[in-house]
């Protein structure tokens, strides 16, 4: 079992690097978790709709060169499904058992996912409809698959 998130652009913030290293540690004794970051598309602020797709699609190619074939591939989305955490652990669980190893885990940039990656993913899931910044979801992303592997099993989570 190995567990990869990919993630556009740099982490900076030390704070978030401590947090993501502790869920990552305490993720050993589970499965391995490798973070992979992919550059983002230098761009400025104000974006015509044809240059954030062109800055998505160049992104998204990154992406996908991470991706081996058989991973099963599962995409931070908006329009995704909101689960509860019981239910993430769950689809989790139920890949496993089908014989999924390798989990990879997406969370786009700024603009959010290409076409191309969204189509070549398993399951869009959506964190809820607040926006956050993507550098903060690898911690929350990080986090709630932790407690997913302490909900199958069966372990205390919280303390």
């Amino acid at each position: 079992m190995n567990i990869t998130i990919i993630g556009v652009g740099k982490l900076k913030e030390k704070y978030l690097k401590d947090g993501i290293a502790e869920y990552a540690k305490r993720m050993k004794s589970y499965a391995p978790v490798e973070i992979v970051e992919v550059p983002d598309e230098p761009a400025a602020n104000e974006l015509s709709d044809a240059e954030v797709l062109q800055v998505k699609e160049k992104e998204g190619d990154r992406i996908l060169e991470k991706i081996p074939d058989r991973a099963h591939v599962i995409a931070l989305d908006l329009k995704g499904k909101q689960l509860t955490s019981e239910q993430f652990s769950k689809h989790i669980q139920e890949e496993m058992i089908y014989g999924s190893s390798h989990f990879i885990f997406i969370i786009g940039g700024s603009h959010g996912l290409s076409q191309k990656v969204l189509q070549r993913v398993d399951t869009k899931v959506c964190f809820g409809k607040m926006t956050y910044p993507h550098q903060l979801m690898r911690l929350i992303l990080i986090e709630q698959i932790y407690r997913a592997f302490r909900i199958m099993r069966n372990e205390p989570y919280h303390k």
